[in-house]
């Protein structure tokens, strides 16, 4: 435990930063957690390094750019101290917009670019090969096919799957409604298979699965919700059963989603809508298609080069 004395400084707005971001900002659980960790690192480094400071309206610029220095040397990455850096930012931004401080130190802070990585993604034939070597002998068989299919129709963050529940269902009309990040509720379409796969989990697993009154769509042996990490095993082990070397994550099944919709030609917008990202530049990372890919995209579609084809 922090002793009391540390908490002083910083750590009593941190909690109003906290409620700020439950209530009007509606950030999703992982957000916050992940902004009031660093906050939390932050006011300990100016606690035990800044001794001058024993309100947040004593913090200043340079005693921001020095936490900064002490994240780089620790050689974190790039991306790492950026978010860093935005929750500083944001925070700050927060006690001056509610007249808790009279500036905002903070306001001039460059955000560190992080390294843009691309992100793995796996070959249509390589989705093809771990969807067709789920066996679908027994419930959980059923339940893991209906997961994998919706994962891939769909996009789905993984949370956002396990959060599904039997009424965000509308399989007749081959859509869901999902809740992703900040509460923000989007229509996603569902692909023949998902449906099919669905259907059979719905009719021939869910009950068997299922425990007490819970109206989740997906649950463990146990009859419970499953976990992020015990999913993210399974798909970790089903790859890995298949041959498949490349290094999994949580991501890599929404991330060749929103890759193999671009690459048959699906509007960037529209894929931005579908993974429900607020901002297009995020969208903008799954745009690492062969150029030779969309010229030929743009060979066999676009009117005019229809056109000059025709007249050759």
């Amino acid at each position: 435990m922090r002793e009391k004395k540390e908490r002083e400084v910083i750590f009593y707005e941190i909690s109003d930063f906290k409620y700020y971001l439950q209530t009007d900002k509606r950030a999703s659980k992982n957000t916050i957690q992940a902004y009031i960790t660093d906050l939390e690192l932050y006011a300990e480094f100016l606690h035990n390094h800044q001794k001058d400071i024993d309100t947040v309206s004593n913090i200043k610029r340079e005693n921001i750019e020095k936490y900064i220095m002490s994240l780089k040397r620790k050689n974190l990455s790039k991306h790492t101290i950026a978010r860093k850096v935005v929750a500083i930012k944001d925070f700050h931004q927060f006690l001056f917009s509610e007249n808790i401080t009279k500036e905002n130190p903070a306001k001039y802070i460059d955000t560190p670019k992080s390294d843009k990585t691309l992100p793995v993604v796996l070959t249509k034939e390589e989705v093809e090969k771990m969807l067709n070597s789920i066996s679908t002998e027994d419930k959980i068989g059923i339940r893991n096919r209906a997961m994998m299919e919706t994962l891939y129709a769909s996009g789905l963050r993984i949370s956002e799957l396990l959060d599904l529940k039997l009424a965000d269902l509308h399989l007749k009309e081959k859509y869901m409604v999902v809740i992703g990040k900040g509460n923000k509720e989007r229509m996603v379409p569902l692909g023949d298979m998902a449906v099919i796969y669905l259907r059979k989990y719905i009719e021939q697993a869910r009950l068997e699965l299922k425990k007490g009154n819970s109206d989740l769509l997906f649950f463990n042996y146990k009859g419970e919700k499953m976990s992020r990490q015990g999913f993210y095993k399974y798909i970790v082990q089903l790859a890995k059963d298949c041959g498949i070397s490349k290094e999994i994550s949580p991501h890599t099944i929404r991330h060749s989603f929103a890759t193999h919709l671009l690459e048959g030609g699906v509007d960037l917008r529209v894929v931005q809508e579908l993974l429900g990202h607020e901002d297009i530049s995020t969208t903008q990372i799954y745009t690492h298609i062969d150029k030779t890919r969309l010229k030929e995209l743009y060979d066999s579609t676009h009117p005019l080069a229809l056109k000059n084809r025709k007249e050759e």
